[in-house]
């Protein structure tokens, strides 16, 4: 039974403070004196503390500002802090486990433009949809309070707070919940390089900032320098406070590159540290903790005990952009130092594509190599929320290449060694943008960013604006249309990812993440093939892939047991397939734009004769 109040001590670090006052704003408005400890915190036990209060602080007497560990902005990030009772949402999910991460099919999803009305709970009438295709992981764009209502959450500034236009606190649990009633882990993406600009008042309690680094996007935390031990706290237990009060599944780390720490520790090590402690100490789950970075380093999901950051996995953007620029060629002048054949074939056997060459782009020796590493290591993806809200139209794959590459595309992804991701939408060919959307209160804030916009593009865009990251049009522009998934090419597409995703489950060969039972053959420029085995070398997929507007023709790899079909990308060629057709003749002519799935038979010898 809850009550309508409780005890409650509220705790704000600012160590360098002499004084600090809690305001309660509502339901009745007070002020309550608080008390230094000796590290630094300022504490105060409130005995009847209404459900809902509202508060504030006023460190030295400079003003009332939001809680820096606020767990709800109700009003904004201008306004005061909520206390939020987390022990009174019933929970469901008692019997929920998890998945290994290499178990998961992740799809990632913008909160606000994954559905007309853009909260958590209307995600939940859509997981269906998603549990029919075969997805079983969410990742979610971050929720942490950010200003206004439209953003891509990459500029919060309050990392316990969830974002009051999405739901709050209560609308997240539902979505968590409901996703473990359906089956879905859920990741949440968490951003610990840097806070937004509008409502950043952390700065007023303590020394969470350095000017030692910078980041492209503002001021770098203070994970190194003094009183650095308060930042490292606040954000690791940033982290738990996710698993603890949320029960979320996983997280994932915005650009780690941008994380600075030269002490003996690094940050990451330590927050990787405590949240495998954390997840021993529950035992119900693992605890899946993923990293976006632009190091090429493989010590970001090395072991710690090696000097490694102790990540589970990382993003893999050189697959992206190997794959992306063959797929389409004008994408090369965004990644100008892709393109060529061998470099999709080493983002297939070995992860990263760069791995100590010189790359143009950086101007610079870049990168280590990262072969042998486990393919369960890394996340792949053909679109996510970057490689196309960063392109001058927030153009998708849809509207970049016909349907037919499009299928080879998905199978291309599907069927790597890696732990695969799709961006909403892309399983039935979204042809809507993703744009770049923000709602800042700042007028001032507002017109950078937008000038900012403009001088990222302004080689691509010639004399034309961006999309205006401020206009409610561009945001609404780029909310997905639900109606199209069960509509003509829409729903063949649907159908073709769901059939892959079936295949990637089911099937032996596609068990294995071992790089030494992948092989990728280059047939030509245009034209590969990609074999898979299991552990034990008797069952194989071969998956042929041809992206050229000519037929090849090819010779089949020499199998005992014989090749059959499983299954052909383009409905014209296919119609006629039936799966577990035998492979007639050693010959095959794979047609333009195509992807033919072939499977072997216990026992088969597999040797390839390279062209």
């Amino acid at each position: 039974m809850t009550t309508s109040t409780r005890h409650h001590r509220f705790r704000v670090w600012a160590p360098e403070k002499r004084s600090m006052e809690l305001q309660l704003v509502s339901p009745v408005m007070r002020s309550i004196p608080m008390k230094k400890t000796s590290d630094g915190y300022f504490e105060a036990e409130v005995p009847d503390c209404p459900r809902e209060t509202k508060y504030r602080y006023n460190p030295d007497e400079q003003g009332y500002f939001p809680d820096p560990g606020s767990h709800f902005q109700p009003d904004g990030v201008h306004g005061p802090s909520q206390l939020v009772w987390h022990d009174e949402f019933m929970w469901t999910d008692s019997d929920w486990r998890g998945y290994p991460l290499s178990h998961l099919v992740l799809y990632e999803i913008h909160v606000g433009t994954f559905t007309e009305d853009g909260t958590f709970e209307a995600i939940i009438p859509r997981l269906d949809d998603l549990v029919n295709i075969g997805i079983n992981g969410i990742e979610i764009m971050p929720v942490a309070q950010f200003p206004g209502a439209r953003n891509w959450g990459y500029d919060g500034v309050f990392p316990y707070a969830v974002q009051n236009s999405y739901g709050g606190p209560n609308g997240l649990k539902k979505l968590v919940d409901a996703c473990h009633q359906k089956g879905i882990s859920v990741i949440l993406d968490v951003v610990y390089n840097h806070l937004g600009p509008e409502g950043n008042y952390v700065g007023h309690f303590g020394p969470y900032f350095t000017e030692n680094y910078r980041t492209p996007w503002g001021m770098a935390v203070n994970f190194d320098g003094p009183y650095a031990d308060g930042v490292r706290e606040y954000f690791i237990e940033n982290a738990l406070h996710w698993f603890r009060h949320y029960h979320i599944d996983g997280l994932r780390l915005d650009a780690i590159h941008a994380i600075f720490d030269h002490g003996a520790t690094h940050f990451l090590q330590e927050i990787n540290h405590r949240v495998k402690s954390y997840a021993e100490e529950v035992g119900k789950k693992p605890l899946i903790m993923i990293a976006e970075s632009d190091l090429n380093a493989p010590r970001v999901i090395q072991h710690e005990k090696i000097g490694g950051y102790g990540f589970d996995a990382q993003w893999l953007d050189d697959f992206h952009h190997a794959l992306f620029v063959k797929l389409y060629p004008d994408g090369k002048t965004r990644y100008e130092d892709f393109g060529e054949m061998k470099q999709l074939a080493k983002a297939y056997t070995d992860g990263f594509v760069h791995s100590g060459e010189y790359v143009v782009t950086r101007k610079r020796m870049y990168g280590a190599s990262s072969a042998g590493i486990p393919g369960y290591k890394f996340v792949t993806f053909l679109q996510n929320h970057d490689q196309i809200g960063n392109h001058k139209d927030g153009a998708r794959l849809a509207t970049l290449v016909d349907d037919a590459t499009l299928r080879v595309a998905a199978a291309a992804l599907l069927l790597a060694p890696y732990v695969p991701m799709l961006f909403m939408g892309e399983e039935y060919g979204e042809d809507r943008p993703f744009l770049y959307f923000t709602s800042h209160g700042d007028p001032e804030l507002a017109e950078m960013v937008r000038e900012g916009r403009k001088t990222e593009f302004t080689h691509l865009l010639g004399d034309a604006d961006p999309p205006d990251p401020q206009s409610e049009l561009t945001f609404s522009a780029s909310v997905l249309d639900w109606n199209k998934r069960t509509q003509g090419k829409y729903a063949d597409l649907l159908l073709w990812h769901h059939r892959l995703i079936a295949i990637r489950r089911t099937h032996p060969a596609m068990q294995s993440f071992s790089k030494t039972d992948v092989q990728f053959t280059i047939l030509n420029d245009h034209v590969w093939e990609l074999l898979r085995q299991d552990e034990t070398g008797q069952f194989q997929l071969l998956c042929l892939f041809n992206i050229a507007d000519t037929s090849y023709a090819l010779k089949l790899p020499q199998n005992k047991g014989g090749w059959v079909y499983v299954m052909v990308s383009h409905p014209s060629n296919g119609k006629n397939i039936i799966e577990g057709t035998p492979v007639s003749d050693e010959q095959l002519i794979l047609p333009p734009k195509t992807a033919i799935i072939l499977s072997g038979k216990k026992q088969a010898a597999i040797h390839r004769e390279v062209p």
